[in-house]
This record gives structure tokens, C-alpha cells and sequence, in this order.
């Protein structure tokens, strides 16, 4: 029998999707179940994959594999979609679907299946990344065909023996991995609403927050961070102390009205503690190691890879010929950015680099300026050569079109003049 290899997160609708396959397509199914931070029981839910009826159920850990190839490369790049949401979601995205890919191919199947639904961009995101990297595995998303409510689904599971748990469902629809979590539906869909407090679970409320600031030394090698607080740590560890410390001051929620790439506006909910203060961090090292023209070119690289991320287009030439400027942009990144954190506030307020472009010799109003002033007098004259040609060529006398900011009054002398007349 031909094999399918599913996404299976263990919840109610990759669950139902074990049995469905088997029924609709008869095929074997391979559950592969991708930790990214976000699966505390993993044995749980490969026994609970084998007993609905999958022949295999793989565990895979790809948190470091998520870190070092997906988080800290968007982190370097300064990656934030509309510039809110740092793509926790939409960066594991691509990372699974080529898991998917490598045991497909270990087992021999045919087909790969995944639980999005037909309204989501994740179903994009998997879509196009599993017909890139294999063209010829056929692709089946279960949920946006089999048609079938919530109720539905309920209703199968207990007549295929699928357990179901019965604690209360949550109202929300949420995802999450080490870089973020997501929150949406429910009451959330009402943008005139503010989230409730039992949308959170990572971040304390901001009024509730400690009445002492918190503050955090990270520590960055070429844009990564690489310490915390004088202590090397590897990423996992300091992503988690990071997250952590934040969260208890209630930093990193976000609330915003987001364009979805399937053409409608949703109201998106995220908990992103480390993602928040990391990005704080590592833009204002930029800030201290590169130049005016390298921070302003790859203010556009970054919003053109968050688009890409975004978008389900990981695995794109493009993407990668940006990502090579973002590297190469890295070189001198390195130092130390001191934040505080204070009741859901992040701010940098410390930063030094062994490389930095900041020079207290020309900075300084006091002793110790080295600064030529006698220099800027011919600065500025040059500077202001086309503006003072351009006023002593066309700013006739009387006329003041040059200092309106809006649109110019008519001419009294082209008053007969018609609309497509020149002046």
C-alpha cells in the first residue's frame, strides 16, 4: 500500500486525519510529529498517533535546527512582518515541510499531508515549500476538503474510536514554537475587543508586572546573540532565560490588524517576549556598527525577506541573494546592548561595540571634541548649491510656491488657461 507522510501534532484535526486518509485515499499513514519548541510530549503523542492507526509515528527535534537556521538568520536580518509581527509561525513553517520532505523520502511514500485549512497562509506556506524542494509528491490537506465542522469532526472521532479530550476547548486558536506564540479567533475577532487576560499565557499583564525594571545584557557576534548577563549560552537556552524575563514584565504581546497573503485582514494576536527584546537589541548594535547608507538599504532588505518569510517563499533564489547582503552586512555586528524591561516595555538603554562607528571624540559638545566646525561652513554651502541655484532660476520675485507645502495657488496671469494648459 502506497504511503502518506502527515504533520501530526496529536491535536483533534491531524488526529481525525489518520483515519480519513486511510478511508478517502487508502493509504498507509506516517505521522511525523516536528518539535520547534512547542511539543512538551512528544512520547504522548507518538503513542497516541499509533494507537488512532498510523504504522509509524517519528518525533523529530528541530529546535537547534530552528535556531540556527531560522530564527538567528531572521534575527540578523531584522525580519518583522508590517512591522509588528516577528513570523514565528511562518518561519517553522518552511523548516517542517522539508522534515516532511527528508522522511517521505526515507519511507518511500507518495504523498505528504498537512492539517491548514483552506482560509490560513500556513496551507501556502507548506504548499509551496513541498513542491519546491519535491515536485513530485502529491499534496493532501484533509481539512480543506473533508468539509466537516468542529462538531463534525467530534462526531468521527468517537465513532472511529479517535480519542477526544475532554477537558473544555479553549475559544482560541492558537500556535506556537520557541520564537512565539499566536493567538486568534474566538472573541479576538471583534477588533474593537481588547484580548482578554486568559488569551496569554506567556506574559504577565503589563499592570501586574514587577514596580522594579528588569534589565538584560545581551550579548551579539556578528548579529547573533551568543550571552546573557556575562553568561555564554547556546540559543535554546538563551532564547528560553529570555523569554522568560521578559514575559514576568510583560513584554512582548502584540495586537494588531494583519494582511493575510490568502486577501482578507485578520486581527492577530502574539506573545513574542524574546523575539521582542532580541530584535530591540540587535537593531540598536546596528545602529552603533553600520553606516547611514547600510542601515537605510537594508531597512528595505529586511521588509523584502519579511515579505518572502511571510509569503511561503523560504526556499526562493531570491530569498537567498537577500540573505547573502544580510550576512555580509554582519561582519562588525558584534557587542553588548543593555535593555530594560518595565511593565511591557523593552528599551534599549546601554550599547557598546569593539567596532563601532560611534566616535565620543566627534560626539562630544565638551572637552575632547575633536570635530572641525570651521569644516561645516563649506559643508553647507555645498550641500545647499542646488537649492540656492534652483530659487535664484525659478523662484521669481513675489512668488512663494517654493515654501507652500501643499499645492500651489494658480497663476493669476493663467487664470484663462485650461486645466491641461502649461505654465
Amino acid at each position: 500500500m502506497e504511503k502518506v507522510v502527515l504533520a501530526y501534532s496529536g491535536g483533534l484535526d491531524t488526529s481525525v486525519a489518520i483515519k480519513w486518509l486511510q478511508e478517502s485515499y487508502g493509504l498507509d499513514v506516517v505521522a511525523v510529529t516536528v518539535d520547534v519548541g512547542n511539543q512538551p510530549e512528544l512520547e504522548a503523542i507518538q503513542e497516541k498517533g499509533l494507537r488512532v492507526g498510523a504504522i509509524k509515528v517519528y518525533a523529530h527535534d528541530a529546535i537547534d535546527d530552528f535556531i540556527r537556521y531560522f530564527i538567528f538568520p531572521s534575527l540578523q536580518a531584522g525580519a518583522i512582518y508590517e512591522e509588528r509581527y516577528p513570523l514565528a509561525t511562518a518561519l517553522a513553517r518552511p523548516l517542517i515541510a522539508k522534515i516532511l520532505v527528508d522522511y517521505a523520502r526515507l519511507e518511500g511514500a507518495t504523498a505528504v499531508a498537512h492539517g491548514c485549512t483552506g482560509k490560513g497562509n500556513d496551507q501556502v506556506r507548506f504548499d509551496v515549500s513541498i513542491r519546491t524542494l519535491a515536485p513530485d509528491l502529491k499534496i493532501i490537506a484533509p481539512v480543506r476538503e473533508w468539509g466537516m465542522s468542529r462538531d463534525d469532526e467530534i462526531r468521527y472521532a468517537e465513532e472511529h474510536d479517535i480519542p477526544v479530550p475532554v477537558t473544555v476547548a479553549s475559544p482560541y486558536s492558537t500556535d506556537e514554537n520557541l520564537w512565539g506564540r499566536s493567538i486568534e479567533a474566538g472573541i479576538l475577532e471583534d477588533p474593537w475587543t481588547e484580548p482578554p487576560e486568559d488569551a496569554f499565557l506567556w506574559t504577565t499583564d503589563p499592570r501586574r508586572a514587577p514596580d522594579e525594571p528588569g534589565y538584560l545584557e545581551i550579548e551579539f557576534e556578528r548579529g547573533i546573540p551568543i550571552g546573557l548577563n556575562g553568561e555564554m549560552l547556546d540559543g535554546r537556552a538563551l532564547i528560553g532565560r529570555v523569554n522568560e524575563a521578559a514575559g514576568r514584565h510583560g513584554v512582548g504581546r502584540i495586537d494588531h490588524i494583519e494582511n493575510r497573503l490568502v486577501g482578507i485582514k485578520s486581527r492577530e494576536v502574539y506573545e513574542c517576549p524574546a523575539a521582542v527584546v532580541l530584535h530591540t537589541a540587535h537593531a540598536e548594535l546596528e545602529k552603533m556598527t553600520l553606516t547611514k547608507d547600510q542601515m537605510r538599504f537594508k531597512q528595505l532588505v529586511a521588509r523584502e525577506i519579511a515579505d518572502l518569510v511571510y509569503n511561503g517563499l523560504w526556499f526562493s533564489a531570491h530569498h537567498q541573494d537577500l540573505a547573502s547582503y544580510v550576512a555580509s552586512s554582519q561582519h562588525y555586528v558584534t557587542g553588548t546592548v543593555r535593555v530594560r524591561l518595565f511593565k511591557g516595555t523593552c528599551a534599549a538603554v546601554g550599547r557598546r561595540a569593539e567596532r563601532s562607528l560611534y566616535n565620543p571624540g566627534l560626539a562630544t559638545y565638551g572637552q575632547g571634541d575633536i570635530f572641525d566646525h570651521k569644516a561645516a561652513v563649506g559643508f553647507i554651502q555645498l550641500w545647499g548649491l542646488p537649492l540656492q541655484v534652483q530659487a535664484e532660476a525659478q523662484l521669481l520675485p513675489g512668488r512663494t510656491d517654493f515654501l507652500r507645502l501643499g499645492a500651489p495657488e494658480a497663476d493669476p496671469d493663467d487664470s484663462a488657461a485650461g486645466p491641461g494648459a502649461r505654465r
